[in-house]
């Protein structure tokens, strides 16, 4: 009897089922207490909620770049002041002297990433 009304069950839920829906389907992320808009005839809204706390911050995709440069702008625009330069200290294969900027270059950038690694291991 069991396995009867069982498979009626099934039966009948497999009949209600309707046919699948072509509208397009609207994903979006809302916080807080926000609504999520209603679904239309035209398309199907689904909603995400989220912590309010999370409406301003950066997405979790988007936090950790590996492309991006652990450089600092500052050090970046220094390094734009020295392009074209020739001469003493400028470490360039133009002009005479130019090899001399060139162990300066060396020092200051192993000083750069010394100091880099101590920030990344210093204890928050």
């Amino acid at each position: 009897m069991f396995m009867v009304i069982t498979a009626l069950a099934l039966a009948g839920g497999m009949a209600a089922q309707a046919e699948p829906d072509d509208r397009p389907v609207l994903r979006i992320t809302i916080y807080g207490n926000d609504r999520c808009p209603p679904s239309t005839s035209e398309r199907v809204v689904v909603c995400a909620r989220r912590p309010e706390v999370d409406r301003y911050r950066v997405p979790e995709r988007l936090r950790d770049d590996p492309e991006q440069s652990e450089e600092s702008w500052a050090a970046d625009a220094e390094a734009l002041e020295t392009v074209g330069r020739t001469g003493p200290q400028s470490c360039s294969t133009v002009g005479p002297g130019g090899f001399t900027g060139c162990w300066e270059e060396m020092i200051r950038q192993a000083r750069r990433e010394r100091q880099q690694q101590r920030e990344r291991n210093r204890p928050r």
